[in-house]
């Protein structure tokens, strides 16, 4: 049996050092009143001697224990089989490994995990929470809130209860939607129908707000029979399309709520022999390539920047910025722009631009 290897000591260090322990702990960890010759000596020692703090103990020392929990509020099937959240988390992982911070993930399976969440959270395990796929009846906000640890939330929470000011990042869902359906009737596209996401999510409100806005501006008010609820998967969006052609078999343009649900109407409308885009016209929302490349024909998609979302989210965090109260919301006056040149709604979110992305099926 191999004997174990005995870690260098913060003694040790500072015997090689020629310092105390206390000067030692105070470089090591960041702390201020140590001059630089001695500091310069310390760390020289601790090179030479590979010394690696214990994080337990440092954590003690600086109250802060350089981890941060991303919490998606779905089950486990949806965020793996998703690769919304696959782009989103690369992401969040490039800006907490270039700070040195893990990534400690928490999904909830149901109701009953945010409390087991919220618990975690309070413990003091980690600096604080990451937050997205909210939906909007979740408790779980309000649970993070408690357990005042700094948040920052993917996509516009729904703070119905008046709390102020969250700190989130979010895309132009509507202003994006409005695009997309523009392009459609710019098409000569007149019977434009919508398949919608899981209505219990903003993203998915505001992009069938954007859709009513071109609706009744153009149409005088789009037909209600055109939109049909989905849940932002394939299996939903197939569902969808054959509940819109047996209503509307004259539907001649679909905007889809996201990639995913775009594509299972693509295999319904090819299903039936209908032609796209000659005689139906598809662009969904995300583009997520290979998806959007890969479908048949390819997708005219809007894009969102979805692993920026994610890398702003850890920026905003371990800046520190908002600074947190004691419920995790931010201090008043506090600034939540990532930076003077990026956009922010008018509630202080930060909401990043859209584009159209054009391709064969629109």
């Amino acid at each position: 049996m191999t004997e174990a290897v005995s870690r260098p000591t913060l003694e040790a260090v500072a015997a090689r050092a020629g310092v105390s322990r206390a000067t030692v702990s105070r470089v090591v960890n960041g702390g201020d009143g140590v001059r630089e010759p001695l500091a310069e000596r310390v760390r020289q020692a601790v090179a030479e001697l590979g010394y690696v703090p214990n994080q337990a103990a440092r954590s003690l020392v600086t109250k802060r224990h350089h981890a941060v929990a991303v919490v998606i509020a779905e089950p486990e099937t949806r965020v793996f089989a998703d690769p919304f959240f696959a782009l989103q988390l690369r992401g969040i992982s490039k800006e907490l490994t270039a700070h040195d911070n893990q990534l400690v993930l928490l999904l909830t399976e149901g109701r009953a995990d945010h409390a087991r969440v919220a618990r975690y959270l309070a413990g003091g395990h980690v600096d604080g929470a990451l937050v997205f796929s909210l939906h909007l009846d979740d408790p779980l906000p309000g649970l993070i809130r408690t357990a005042g640890v700094p948040t920052v939330f993917g996509g516009r929470p729904d703070f119905s209860d008046g709390t102020p000011g969250p700190v989130y990042v979010d895309s132009d869902n509507r202003g994006g939607a409005r695009t997309a359906v523009r392009h459609l009737v710019d098409l000569g596209r007149r019977r434009v129908a919508h398949i919608t996401g899981a209505l219990d999510q903003t993203s998915a409100v505001d992009r069938l707000d954007g859709y009513r806005d071109v609706m009744d501006e153009v149409m005088g008010g789009g037909d209600p029979r055109l939109v049909e609820e989905s849940d932002f998967t394939p299996a939903g969006g197939e569902r969808a399309m054959r509940a819109l052609l047996d209503r509307c078999p004259d539907v001649d343009a679909v905007f889809a709520a996201n990639d995913l649900t775009a594509l299972g109407a693509l295999r319904v409308l090819r299903r039936n022999g209908r032609r796209v885009p000659e005689d139906v016209a598809v662009i969904g929302f995300d583009d997520m390539v290979p998806v959007t490349e890969e479908a048949d024909p390819p997708l005219t998609t809007v894009r969102q920047d979805i692993e920026e979302m994610g890398r702003l989210m850890a920026r905003l965090l371990l800046r520190g910025g908002p600074p947190a109260g004691r419920d995790g919301t931010p201090a008043p006056g506090s600034d939540t722009r990532a930076e003077p040149d990026e956009p922010s709604g008018e509630d202080g979110g930060v909401i990043l631009p859209t584009t159209l992305v054009r391709r064969a099926s629109a």
